[in-house]
């Protein structure tokens, strides 16, 4: 299918069913005595056995397995700020793929609310609701401050544009160095994008470096100006510290930081970089043009200009780097080994086990499928063997 038959098929879809999900009950209710276990009176007992110890609400209710997948609307897919009720649909999708792959369940909820320190406050508040909370299409820097404003709540609480962005796309890197035959050199690196996803990546990718998972030898950020560099005035406190830890001391274009690289990764929009950037790139290229729904360059774009592995965020090409192969089991980890906050390592750990799950990588195949039953066990363990 093209995209204009995707988009008619999917607004069909959606008010066919008036969305994507619904609630349903564990237990059946079909007479009085039913009535009094779930309700009243019987209801009162669990309630006095939390009161008493807080921790038995994850025996007593769905607390424990259930997820907050939350959004204020301001960075939404490759649409940008559209709000949060134009928002609910990601919503309700990352909803049903926790269930449908991870078997947890979750509640899509938008805020309307901005600021992100009375956003943070906000999720606060709902935080005894869940057992982890998911934070989605949050544009950066806010995102940034509302993760960390959050980590103290006492369940996990994790950015996925940032973190799973970033775990996907490191396993896909690994599989797509094996393939070019560069998994052994140093490799230079440019990320074309410095929201939080491409700020979430270049992180990771520093920390890959220094755990020897790959050998960076020169990592260079671009934003819609150019390379975040020392030199520029331009930059607020995030793209200042991705400058100082990055290898770029001047301003420079996105052509010229692509000159001689090896790996450039789009988390930007449609044009981001074009064909003549990935011409001047080493051979044996590897092209990640990740924007949504439109990629920086259609892979037999940059086939054609000198790629050798190319991933996209769409299912319609190969290797698509979704987050989706990594949140359900993230969370499933998260949720079951009763951890509290996500690190380097647990990253890291994650993304090498999904790279693992491909046995024999090719320039079609650098990731699994994202209905590969083996995934999201995977991913509990590699997170709870590191924790």
């Amino acid at each position: 299918m093209n995209i204009d038959e995707v988009n008619q098929l999917s607004l069909a879809l959606h008010k066919l069913n008036r969305g994507k999900i619904e609630t349903r009950s564990k237990i059946t209710i079909e007479n009085g005595e039913d009535l009094a276990l779930a309700y009243t009176p019987g209801v009162a007992e669990p309630c006095r056995e939390i009161a008493r110890d807080p921790q038995l609400a994850n025996v007593y209710t769905n607390r424990k397995n259930t997820v907050a997948v939350i959004s204020n609307g301001s960075a939404v897919l490759g649409l940008g700020n559209i709000g949060p009720l134009a928002a609910l649909p990601v919503m309700e999708g990352k909803s049903i793929l926790f269930k449908r792959f991870a078997n947890i369940d979750s509640v899509p909820l938008v805020i309307n609310e901005t600021d992100p320190q009375k956003l943070a406050y906000i999720i606060r508040t709902l935080a005894p609701s869940f057992g982890g909370i998911n934070l989605e299409d949050i544009k950066a820097p806010e995102c940034f401050i509302v993760e960390s404003l959050l980590q103290d709540v006492g369940i996990p609480v994790v950015h996925d544009d940032q973190h799973g962005t970033a775990m996907v796309v490191l396993a896909a890197l690994v599989n797509a160095l094996k393939v070019v035959g560069k998994e052994s050199q140093p490799i230079h690196i440019v990320v074309v994008g410095a929201g939080a996803a491409g700020t979430a990546i270049t992180k990771l990718l520093i920390a890959a470096g220094n755990h020897s998972v790959i050998d960076l030898e020169r990592i260079i950020v671009c934003d819609s100006i150019g390379a975040l560099s020392t030199s520029r005035s331009d930059l607020n406190s995030d793209k200042q510290e991705l400058a100082l830890l990055t290898d770029c001391s001047r301003g420079i274009d996105v052509h010229t930081a692509m000159i001689g690289a090896d790996v450039v990764i789009g988390v930007s929009r449609s044009g981001g970089f074009k064909n003549a950037d990935i011409s001047v790139m080493n051979p044996n290229a590897i092209v990640f043009a990740l924007a949504n729904p439109v990629p920086e360059v259609l892979p037999p774009d940059a086939l054609a200009a000198g790629a050798a592995v190319v991933a996209t965020g769409r299912s319609d090409f190969p290797n698509q780097v979704n987050n989706v192969l990594v949140f359900p089991g993230l969370f499933r980890g998260l949720l079951d080994h009763d951890i509290l906050s996500l690190t380097d390592e647990m990253q890291l750990a994650v993304s090498q086990a999904v790279a693992a799950l491909v046995d024999v990588p090719n320039i079609s195949m650098i990731l699994p499928d994202i209905f590969d039953t083996r995934i999201v066990p995977a991913i509990s363990e590699a997170i709870n063997l590191v924790r």
